[in-house]
């Protein structure tokens, strides 16, 4: 069945036998699409990320995702004397244009895409009206939400977080650019520990950096769990909404 939109048609995929989570976010960070230089978008990336998640939709998953802009600004600390307001507000903007350009590339492989921002920007988006929202979900759309939770002082993790537990999201997934949680940095520290397994509390009185505390918390106190794992692994994303063992799963 297809409903025509905006010049690309819905499809209702049936939900694959194997999918273990029916609705997840998906939060990627800037640095997915960066170039080699860690800045703006590099369209082999865009295809790579939009063809993994292009496919867990034709798996009937309802996906929501969360994207960071540090390939565009990465607040105070791209500019100290600023105020902490003023640049979490232009990191906001940042997540807008690699929103779009998701939206872009994932509607021209014929999936239909909505992008909400917390900030009303409404000459290119929708406003986050969460209601709205799940019915994009109900018609199969994939929904991008943009500008973190709109407020200064709260980083992208903790939008994720917060649009999780709003969405009835049934897990998070935090696509990183390493496989999984470890005890010290990886690139850094050739010993470094991966845990295959964490409780959030262990996540936090670790002061692991897997994210922010805050969200942590609202996924320890919603039990939304948190499975980390490297978005440059293929098929790694269907590997987590299937249950498969993956990176490092947080939760009870």
């Amino acid at each position: 069945m297809a409903e025509e939109t905006n010049n690309t048609a819905i499809t209702h995929y049936a939900l694959d036998k194997n999918v273990k989570f029916k609705r997840v976010i998906i939060k990627l960070s800037g640095e997915a699409l960066a170039a080699e230089n860690g800045m703006g978008i590099d369209s082999r990336k865009l295809d790579y990320v939009c063809e993994e998640i292009a496919d867990i939709r034709k798996m009937g998953v309802e996906i929501g995702i969360v994207i960071g802009g540090g390939n565009f600004w990465r607040g105070r600390q791209a500019d100290e004397k600023m105020n902490r307001s003023t640049a979490d507000h232009m990191g906001m903007l940042a997540t807008v244009m690699n929103a779009l350009a998701i939206q872009d590339r994932l509607e021209q492989q014929g999936i239909p895409v909505r992008v909400q921002t917390a900030l009303t920007i409404t000459k290119v988006a929708e406003p986050y009206i969460l209601r709205k929202a799940i019915r994009h979900f109900e018609k199969g759309r994939i929904v991008i939400f943009a500008c973190g939770t709109g407020n200064p002082y709260f980083s992208t993790d903790t939008g994720a977080a917060l649009r999780s537990c709003e969405i009835g999201a049934e897990a998070l997934l935090l696509a990183k650019n390493v496989d999984g949680v470890y005890d010290s940095d990886p690139k850094i520290n050739k010993d470094a520990k991966k845990f295959d397994k964490l409780s959030y509390m262990q996540v936090i009185s670790l002061g692991l950096k897997a994210m922010d505390t805050t969200a942590i918390t609202m996924c320890m106190d919603n039990n939304v769990p948190i499975i980390a794992f490297s978005l440059m692994e293929k098929d790694s994303i269907k590997r987590a909404v299937c249950g498969e063992p993956i990176g490092t799963y947080i939760g009870k």
